[in-house]
């Protein structure tokens, strides 16, 4: 048998089994809205399951009849590939690993392949058996083709939690009137630089603050990209209206950006929060009395 003689009758046998699927449309999803996948995500009513069934049968034909059977990016997937992002997701979140998704996937087959074998029952045993195994690579990657979406949702979570995380971790605090700044606490990468960035910018103009403190107390190490992210931060907010101030520069930090001749020249720097408070407040002229001391000198 030639290669075109085996590419007709691999496409005559996907025609069959799309032609099956849509003949047994009805049946397969009372079926598969029995089978775990179905039951567990669709709890409140038997007859959405059965709907969300019938919705994949027909697209597994529609995919079957356009003879892209092994193909995940066939046309057919587009129709149902929220639907089963919803499913997999509600799965995910039940506590089903992707493994187990998949097996649940698999679980599928022996329902439809065993109405295929009924349907078929008349027909040589040559035809029969080139039908199940076109059915089989069909469900086969259907399986590919949740994995996939499993895979890509979950991505999409763990990055949306980061960047949650990155907002929780770098809060904007109301100092005083005008005056509002951000503790920074752990390492600075451009991620986190960019969600500080938007938050001091966002806080400045509903604040209407005319000073902003960035407090790297909290941060190990400042290296060449660390400073330039904080200088990226400090020209932004002058844009905005806003004196920016660095506090926190510890005798090591210090020691450091000496050594790596980063220029912070242009900035205005404090060795603690609490300097760099007084100093914004002194500058929008009110006085600092240190009643322990019994002074009255602005700070």
């Amino acid at each position: 048998m030639t290669d075109q003689e085996t590419a007709a009758n691999r496409g005559a046998s996907a025609r069959a089994v799309g032609d099956f699927l849509q003949r047994r449309r009805e049946q397969i999803s009372q079926r598969w809205a029995d089978e775990t996948l179905f039951r567990t995500v669709f709890t409140v009513s038997r007859d959405e399951a059965v709907e969300a069934a019938g919705a994949l049968v027909e697209a597994l034909a529609v995919v079957a009849a356009s003879g892209r059977i092994e193909d995940l990016r066939a046309p057919g997937f587009a129709g149902v590939a929220e639907q089963l992002a919803r499913m997999a997701a509600s799965r995910s979140r039940a506590g089903a690993a992707p493994a187990q998704i998949a097996d649940e996937v698999a679980a599928l087959r022996p329902s439809v392949t065993e109405l295929l074998t009924a349907d078929l029952s008349g027909a040589d045993g040559e035809a029969t058996g080139s039908h199940v195994v076109t059915l089989t690579a069909l469900l086969g990657t259907l399986r590919l083709f949740v994995m996939e979406t499993v895979l890509s949702a979950g991505e999409e979570i763990i990055e949306r939690q980061r960047l949650q995380l990155l907002e929780v971790a770098t809060p904007v605090i109301k100092l005083w009137s005008g005056i509002v700044a951000v503790p920074l606490i752990g390492t600075l990468d451009s991620a986190r630089s960019q969600v500080v960035m938007e938050s001091l910018l966002e806080a400045v103009v509903t604040q209407q603050a005319r000073f902003a403190i960035l407090d790297i107390t909290g941060v190990p190490t400042v290296d060449s990209l660390v400073a330039q992210h904080l200088m990226k931060t400090v020209a932004a907010a002058r844009l905005m209206g806003a004196e920016c101030i660095v506090s926190g520069i510890r005798p090591a930090i210090a020691q450091t950006i000496v050594h790596l001749g980063i220029d912070l020249g242009s900035v205005v720097t404090r060795g603690s929060l609490a300097d760099a408070l007084a100093y914004a407040l002194h500058q929008q002229g009110t006085v600092i009395v240190d009643r322990a001391a019994g002074g009255g000198d602005p700070r």
